[in-house]
């Protein structure tokens, strides 16, 4: 997938105003538009620039995509870094093509490259049609209750397991009074619950935007994600752990202490287990919640690690195995 440096496809620089990347927009949407341009490439052109302009001139989208930084060149390879996103706070910026595509006649704008859909094909589409709402509702001077606001954050698996309560960081973008898009720090004290799964989300009430008139304030929704860990991993409410095993202890059977996100067991293996071989431990995966009264579970892989041949007496005893068994692993190849 391709990098696309939206500021050069604009020809603005980075921290150009709101007003000049409208006037920017406006200037090569003209220039390029399918109707009316000679070049050669006008309809490709005037797609990248609308997509651009989608980006650009939406603070939150902008603010988005500047902070994945300028490393990158307009069609370099490109691949958006896992939960870029996350702890950036968007309210229904959403598509907003409509108010984009009435200007120009922009329909055939519509299909967007595959990096926008990476960045923007999801979180950002939720709420285009509530700002829209809001728009006309105000104009006709009602009461309205104020936009819903999201984020992603991150937390350890070790907080659903047990509950915490904890501070977090969101960034919230904001035009200044020159017009430049900038981020904002908001700190809050959240409550999360045991339990808590992937994908879930905390609701913080009237933690969104102000209300119109005597309208509520919006609530801001978290979504849950979990920081990677460096033994589990997760599916759902059940938990995945690799095992490490020696070949005796595969083959002759054991007793072996294994971690688990509640503490250290002690795991009998069978005999004859092979690598890949899975064992369940039941309930032993994210607890019990109150929207779930089903724990999850955790799934042990076995995983035979081979002891290292460095010295005379182990490569010996690698000697004597060979000697001992008639074995093929690749039997099954046929080979």
């Amino acid at each position: 997938m391709e990098y696309k440096d939206y500021y050069q496809i604009m020809g603005v620089e980075r921290d150009a105003t709101q007003d000049e990347i409208k006037r920017a927009y406006r200037k090569l949407a003209r220039k390029y538009h399918p109707d009316v341009s000679k070049e050669a490439d006008a309809e490709q052109r005037f797609k990248e620039v609308g997509e651009a302009n989608e980006v650009l001139k939406d603070p939150e989208k902008r603010a988005a995509y500047d902070q994945l930084g300028a490393n990158w060149k307009n069609g370099q390879d490109f691949n958006a870094p896992p939960d870029w996103d996350a702890g950036f706070e968007f309210g229904g910026g959403g598509f907003t093509g409509g108010s984009q595509r009435h200007s120009f006649n922009q329909a055939d704008a519509s299909a967007y490259s595959d990096f926008f859909e990476s960045l923007f094909g999801q979180g950002f589409q939720q709420a285009g049609a509530g700002q829209q709402r809001g728009a006309y509702q105000r104009q006709s001077g009602f009461d309205v209750k104020g936009e819903d606001h999201h984020a992603k954050i991150l937390i350890d698996l070790d907080d659903a397991m047990k509950g915490v309560t904890r501070s977090i960081s969101l960034r919230v973008p904001d035009v200044d009074a020159a017009g430049h898009v900038t981020t904002k720090e908001r700190v809050l004290k959240i409550n999360i619950p045991k339990g808590i799964k992937q994908g879930q989300h905390i609701r913080l009430s009237g933690q969104g935007n102000p209300g119109m008139g005597q309208g509520k304030a919006g609530d801001l929704y978290l979504e849950i994600e979990f920081n990677p860990h460096s033994i589990y991993r997760v599916e759902g409410r059940d938990v995945y752990l690799d095992l490490p095993v020696a070949p005796w202890e595969a083959a002759l059977g054991a007793s072996v202490k294994a971690p688990t996100p509640g503490g250290t067991v002690d795991l009998k293996i069978k005999q004859g287990s092979s690598n890949g071989s899975k064992m369940r431990l039941k309930g032993r995966g994210i607890p019990a919640s109150s929207s779930n009264n089903t724990a999850g579970d955790l799934y042990v892989i076995l995983q035979v690690a081979l002891p290292p041949a460095g010295t005379d007496s182990e490569k010996a005893a690698y000697e004597k195995m060979q000697q001992s068994f008639n074995f093929n692993p690749r039997a099954k190849l046929g080979v």
